[in-house]
């Protein structure tokens, strides 16, 4: 047997003693960090400057050709400002090759910004140093006129291009060259303009991070407007559907107690019942008692801490002249047209279309106050149709209408849908507001 051990060697600075940094030394790090990543770490990178999107309801009313120039305005506007620092550098200069290639030194750092936004910062100092060497014009240093356009022009879009942080490095980084241009070479020139590119940079940097933090600011309460509204959707959905399976209760509740209290009489109303059905009724009867039971149960975990368990059996299509009269004494003008052969449909559907006209005719007083209103019932073989529509307010309110926002529609939509039946609803052609409702109804035959 050979034994085989293993040394491992540890690192030189294993047993070094910790030197505790100062905040000082850590936020220095941290800036260099900061500076490695904005301007050093793949300047050369390929970010193309996408279109711009063009939406909202002017967008939509643009010819092809005029949105085409709305979508690359951005790009004409940068190679606009290119163009004329080239033309500056050319106009400076005693023309010939030398003019041209300073016009074009001006030219490219700006294109570059739209495809390679940090890679045309530094290749704007290598076109500044190179105009300053080639150019005749000796009256400023280190920029001449069209480098001065390009550089700031380049600052200013690689600036919206990228965070407010790269911003400030960048008005450094312009501030130690122009200073370093001047120490060096400065001397054999009538004057510096590193103090004007300073001041105009300064401005333009700060405006576009002002734009910066204008945008972030927005963007940020958008979603959280876009959150909260979506919060308050699902609560008040949930909020409509607790509220349904509160009224409803009374309805089970009714039937599972007829079904309990005919279990429990059935057998007497048999003379000499056999054993085993007198057995069914009374487990009918225990299953219907359980059920009851757990339904209070349910009802007990749905119900909110302020909410009154009513005195009064729940409405039915019956008591709709009832509610009618109400709504005219508020001062509302409704007609009521019931078309088809009424007859007793089951409780559930008559709370739900009782309740769907009261919603109904509650957003008429509430948004249209002072219009005329029309309830049309409809009974039909297959179900119950509902109309309610109202023309439009006689004075405009005070508070803006929230047709198809509110709880109203919400829980309308899931009265309708519990039932499995349709419903419209949306504003008419006179500016009223028009509710169609079909709740469908199972024939006698289907439903026993």
């Amino acid at each position: 047997m050979t034994e085989t051990t293993q040394t491992q060697t540890a690192p030189d600075d294993a047993f070094r003693p910790y030197i505790p940094r100062s905040p000082e030394y850590r936020a220095a790090m941290e800036a260099l960090s900061g500076l490695r990543q904005d301007l050093f770490h793949d300047a050369f990178a390929y970010r193309p400057l996408p279109p711009k999107e063009i939406g909202g309801p002017l967008g939509g009313r643009l010819s092809g050709r005029v949105r085409t120039y709305k979508a690359w305005s951005r790009h004409i506007v940068v190679a606009a400002a290119g163009v004329a620092a080239m033309l500056l550098a050319m106009a400076n200069d005693d023309g010939g090759a030398t003019g041209a290639m300073c016009g074009l030194l001006a030219l490219v750092p700006v294109l570059l910004t739209l495809v390679r936004p940090v890679g045309a910062l530094w290749l704007s100092f290598a076109a500044t140093s190179a105009t300053a060497v080639l150019s005749s014009y000796w009256s400023a240093w280190p920029w001449s006129p069209g480098s001065f356009l390009s550089h700031l022009t380049v600052l200013t879009v690689v600036a919206v291009r990228t965070r407010p942080r790269t911003a400030g490095w960048m008005w450094l980084l312009t501030a130690a060259y122009g200073f370093a241009a001047q120490a060096v070479s400065g001397w054999d020139h009538y004057g510096g303009d590193t103090s004007p590119m300073l001041v105009l940079s300064a401005l333009a940097l700060l405006a576009v991070t002002v734009w910066h933090i204008r945008r972030d600011a927005k963007q940020e309460v958008t979603a959280q407007q876009t959150e909260t509204a979506h919060e308050r959707s699902r609560r008040t959905l949930l909020e409509e559907r607790t509220t349904i399976a509160r009224e409803l209760h009374d309805v089970v509740a009714h039937h599972m107690s007829v079904v309990a209290i005919q279990a429990e009489a059935a057998p007497y109303r048999v003379e000499n019942p056999p054993p085993e059905l007198e057995k069914a009724f009374v487990t009918i009867r225990e299953n219907a008692v359980a059920a009851l039971t757990e339904l209070r149960r349910v009802l007990g975990v749905v119900r909110a801490e302020d909410y009154e368990a009513p005195d009064a059996p729940q409405p039915t299509l019956a008591d709709l002249d009832a509610l009618l009269a109400n709504v005219r004494e508020a001062g509302l003008t409704v007609d009521k047209v019931v078309t088809g052969a009424a007859r007793e449909l089951p409780q559930g559907v008559e709370l739900s279309a009782y309740r769907i006209v009261q919603e109904a005719l509650s957003n008429t007083l509430r948004h249209a106050p002072g219009a005329t209103s029309r309830v049309e019932l409809g009974y039909v073989l297959g179900g119950l149709g509902l109309r309610i529509v109202n023309g439009p307010a006689a004075h405009v309110p005070l508070t803006k209408s929230t047709h198809g926002a509110g709880h109203g529609i919400t829980g309308m939509r899931e009265r309708v849908s519990m039932l499995g039946g349709e419903m419209t609803a949306g504003e008419t052609d006179d500016g009223g507001y028009e509710v169609t409702v079909f709740l469908p109804v199972a024939a006698a035959e289907d439903a026993a």
